[in-house]
């Protein structure tokens, strides 16, 4: 899982920007949205133009960075702070994979190529590059001097870490090979028309295709009435068939065609989720752009059944309630903080508290 994450000079992100989950309160209520003392779940909230949808896309940038499973074309664009574009971008991540504490920080210049890279295991440095050093420990890896000094020389940005997969017979369960794991499942994705993702996938799903031939229509047919309480009555598709049809009045129509922005964001919403299964990490980016708010209140509760660790950003603080989270899993982003909502407030925040009234009431500061 996720513990611990932090960017510096990344996009809107002048300063370090830090966010901690490996620390949850002790409130006895919505245990379930804690998984081994770790917070599992949670929702950002920000006003417009804050960076939410910036510090996202700074999660995943080991995504970009150690796999292929990319699809955002333009996110090099303004990949540095604009007044500070000679300076690097700094990324730190910490993980709790199985028993291991892996810690991994690198930077990149306003291109995108790697400059730094450090690892380490259980507190225990692995490996550390840059222009003036390579060190390794030679007890785990014995990598020669010559390609020792080509790390020092290099201009293309190579990383140790595929260097090191490449080059060395790692079991199962090495700590490095439980990394690209986590990292190849991690998933970020927009609910609009747009369809941006990033990760777990390599190629675009087309929605109805994907549910007709993974035999879902009647469990998609059951999912739209337990969220949305919308009943369509779905024609038995044929073999081949690639687009969802429904009978209306003794009528055939395409699916799509009926449906509103919001049932469409719920169908690209309902395909992802079953490729959550096989997910580690989830960002949903507007996840409730198109949804009623007691929608949106359904999905998350049928987003937080999932195993895998799962967050989103959203304004909707319909959602701010004690009946869904913890105030410890509602975070506020600003003045490049990111706080949740009981670090917030010396207030006691106890479970009978309307917390999306004391948040309306200003009772919050970052």
């Amino acid at each position: 899982m996720l513990i611990k994450f932090a960017v510096t000079n990344f996009r809107g992100f002048a300063k370090r920007i830090e966010w901690d989950l490996s620390k949850p309160s002790n409130y006895a209520f919505r245990s379930e949205v804690i998984k081994d003392g770790i917070i599992k779940n949670g929702i950002i909230y920000g006003p417009n133009g804050v960076g939410k949808s910036n510090f996202g896309l700074a999660i995943f940038d080991i995504v970009y960075h150690l796999t292929i499973k990319w699809k955002k074309g333009d996110y090099l664009s303004n990949y540095t702070y604009a007044g500070k574009t000679d300076m690097p971008v700094s990324f730190e991540y910490a993980f709790m994979l199985g028993s291991d504490l892996v810690e991994y920080n690198y930077s990149k210049n306003h291109a995108g190529v790697l400059l730094s890279e450090t690892l380490r295991v259980n507190n225990h440095q692995v490996f550390k590059q840059d222009k003036e050093t390579f060190e390794i420990d030679e007890t785990q890896f014995k990598v020669d001097a010559t390609i020792q000094n080509n790390f020092k020389q290099s201009v293309n940005g190579a990383s140790v870490i595929a260097f090191l997969t490449a080059s060395f017979p790692l079991p199962q369960e090495h700590y490095i090979v439980k990394l690209l794991q986590f990292v190849n499942s991690m998933l970020w994705f927009k609910c609009l028309e747009s369809r941006e993702f990033i990760g777990l996938e390599t190629s675009n799903i087309e929605l109805d295709a994907y549910i007709i031939q993974n035999n879902l229509v009647g469990n998609f047919k059951s999912f739209l009435k337990q969220v949305s309480e919308q009943e369509f009555n779905f024609v038995k598709p044929n073999e081949g068939d690639k687009l969802l049809f429904c009978e209306i009045d003794g009528n055939k129509m395409p699916f799509i065609s009926i449906i509103s922005t919001g049932t469409k964001s719920l169908q690209l919403l309902y395909v992802w989720m079953q490729e959550m299964k096989n997910a580690s990490f989830v960002f949903i980016d507007e996840f409730d752009a198109f949804y009623h708010f007691k929608l949106a209140f359904e999905v998350c509760m049928q987003l937080f059944k999932l195993d895998c660790q799962i967050f989103m950003s959203s304004h909707n603080t319909y959602l701010m309630t004690n009946d869904l989270l913890r105030p410890d899993c509602n975070f506020i982003i600003g003045d490049n903080k990111i706080k949740p909502l009981n670090d917030c407030t010396e207030k006691e925040l106890r479970f009978g508290h309307n917390i999306e009234k004391l948040f309306r009431g200003d009772a919050f500061r970052v």
